[in-house]
């Protein structure tokens, strides 16, 4: 194996890999058949593409198919001469797939070389009618494949009857599209009555976008009809691309008592089966076609696939906006909530009343400091409500306006995702109606680390033996106090009476700070308690979306649409490096034809 053919088959990995990685669990609108898709192509990589690259001069596969009732146990048995495989009217016959070939050629099947999803079965040729023979219908084991070596099958291809196509048996159906798309070249069976059908025109569509080597075979023409049936099939089939695929027709012929169409009735496929396995440069030439044509396929499927990858992520780069806008929303209600001088309102206005006297915003400020000094002096004696009642309050009114927001957080988000079915899908069986249990814990703490930080913040300001020595006569919960009241305050959320107290009691608060640090400090001050306090309330709402990242996670998580792109145009520009070197893809030179079947 060259470096060329190497390179191939880890470009074929890389591929198959970034296949698997990718998850399509919403259902989106091509994300069924995508998956569908997915799993034929990792089947056939498996199955044949990687089995064939790694060696190009293996056996060639043919498979059989066709329709219920066009006859494919009846032509296998026409090649090799002898009742092999069971016929009859009860469908579905063929149950385990039969492979024949050349007693020489076993050990290529025997292995897990191709198919290897399947297991081997040994069967062997017995002497009865066609109704009888090969190996009794077994529903059990659809997932072998009965393996018959006989010397009537030539050297250097197989023969494998597949099931229907159109089985009524699901399990058959698949088990026939696995089988096709593992095959070098298709034999595929109709009848006159049938052969304008959808079911195979579907199939010989697909034999065309994959540049398969494919031979038809009309069967049952009634006598005269021939002429008249082959050409209508043969525009047909130039009309899809096909009109170099050889065309077989067999007329409608009794069979004999061992169910056996005429010994020259199938001599024409038989030939032509004859010829390929008898000559090497055809083999390569018809494996090289069909492997250039399946990796062909595998690229647009890959591109396919990709689409739909592209599709699930932006369903949920959008629903993960979604979830995300609901709570940064919150968040910002909270900070307007902090701005308009709600959280000012009833008992935190009555305790900062009494520390600092309404009366007090209309006075002459010349004699302020003392007189507050006096306050908090007797503040602490026990006459007024100590500043740490303040400070609960206003922590007591955050909590309550952060626990309502995350709640309404939650249930907007909820509603918004389960709007559409791709979101209900998502949620089956969650319950991110309401915030997390845990919320109102980590809200209080948010609070407490925040009025920490304050305590922090006013620390690292007072660095002035001058200032300090002011800080430490009030105290510094008297200063925190004082600045979430003039972060709080505003007149934007309060009427009447409560708008000249909140307003007055921030005037207060700001020249209290003021005078301690400087106009321009304090208002460096604010702005930073208020940056830290948004940025704590956001990270909390975040921490709540954050909830829906067990159903988001699984959906993002794995290859995008341009892994998988450039996955696939790498195996093709492998494989054409493998064409190039002449590596085996139609380049072996001929060795003459052997013997035919007989």
């Amino acid at each position: 194996m060259n470096d060329a053919t190497l390179a191939a088959l880890d470009r074929l990995d890389v591929l198959r890999s970034a296949l698997e990685s990718v998850p399509l669990p919403l259902p989106t609108a091509a994300a069924d058949a995508a998956r569908e898709a997915r799993a034929a192509a990792v089947r056939q990589i498996d199955d044949y593409v990687g089995p064939r690259i790694g060696d190009l001069e293996a056996p060639l596969l043919a498979v059989v198919g066709g329709s219920t009732g066009a006859g494919k146990s009846t032509l296998v048995n026409a090649l090799v001469g002898l009742p092999v495989t069971r016929t009859g009217v009860i469908r579905p016959t063929t149950r385990q797939p039969i492979l024949l070939h050349a007693p020489g050629d076993a050990a290529w099947f025997a292995s897990t070389r191709i198919l290897p999803g399947l297991a081997r079965v040994r069967g062997a040729v017995r002497d009865a009618p066609a109704q009888q023979a090969g190996e009794d219908p077994d529903a059990g084991q659809i997932g072998s494949v009965v393996l018959v070596a006989d010397e009537r099958v030539p050297q250097d291809l197989a023969i494998l009857d597949a099931p229907d196509v159109d089985s009524i048996a699901d399990e058959n159906r698949a088990l026939a599209a696995q089988l096709l798309a593992a095959a070098d070249l298709w034999l595929f069976a109709t009848t006159a009555n049938r052969y304008a059908d959808a079911v195979p025109w579907r199939l010989l569509d697909d034999a065309a976008s994959r540049d398969i080597t494919v031979g038809i075979v009309l069967n049952r023409v009634p006598p005269g009809a021939e002429d008249e049936v082959e050409a209508d099939l043969r525009q047909m089939l130039a009309a899809r691309g096909l009109a170099s695929a050889p065309v077989f027709v067999i007329a409608e012929s009794t069979l004999d008592e061992r169910g056996m169409l005429p010994a020259d009735a199938a001599e024409g496929v038989r030939a032509w089966l004859a010829a390929i396995a008898g000559d090497r440069a055809e083999r390569a030439r018809v494996a090289g076609r069909t492997l250039a044509g399946a990796v062909g396929r595998l690229a647009a499927t890959a591109a396919a696939i990709a689409d739909a990858r592209d599709e699930q992520l932006a369903v949920a780069r959008d629903l993960r906006e979604t979830v995300l806008g609901a709570h940064d929303d919150a968040a910002d209600r909270i900070g307007d909530a902090t701005r308009d001088g709600v959280l000012l309102r009833g008992e935190v206005l009555a305790r900062w009343q009494d520390f600092v006297g309404t009366s007090d915003v209309f006075r002459t400020l010349e004699s302020w400091f003392s007189r507050t000094r006096d306050r908090v002096t007797a503040w602490f004696q026990g006459r007024p409500a100590p500043p740490i009642e303040v400070e609960h309050e206003i922590e007591t009114g955050l909590h309550a306006v952060m626990l309502d927001e995350a709640g309404r957080a939650a249930s907007d988000a909820w509603a918004r995702v389960r709007h559409s079915a791709v979101g209900r899908a998502l949620t089956d069986g969650a319950d991110l109606a309401h915030p997390s249990p845990d919320v109102s814990e980590h809200a209080a703490r948010l609070v407490r680390e925040w009025q920490q930080a304050l305590v922090e913040l006013i620390g690292e300001q007072a660095a002035g033996k001058r200032t300090k020595a002011r800080v430490m006569s009030l105290g510094l919960n008297v200063i925190t106090v004082a600045l979430m009241v003039v972060v709080f305050a505003s007149t934007g959320g309060l009427t009447g009476g409560e708008l000249a107290i909140a307003g007055g009691s921030a005037v207060v608060g700001q020249k209290l700070l003021e005078t301690i640090f400087g106009e321009d400090a304090v208002r460096r001050l604010a702005a930073q308690a208020r940056d830290d306090l948004d940025a704590r309330v956001h990270a909390l709402l975040r921490e709540q979306a954050g909830r829906w990242d067990a159903l988001l996670a699984p959906v993002e998580a794995g290859a995008d649409g341009e892994t998988l792109r450039e996955a696939a145009r790498r195996l093709e520009a492998a494989m054409a490096e493998v064409a190039a070197g002449g590596a085996g893809i139609g380049a072996v030179p001929g060795d003459g034809p052997q013997e035919p079947l007989r």
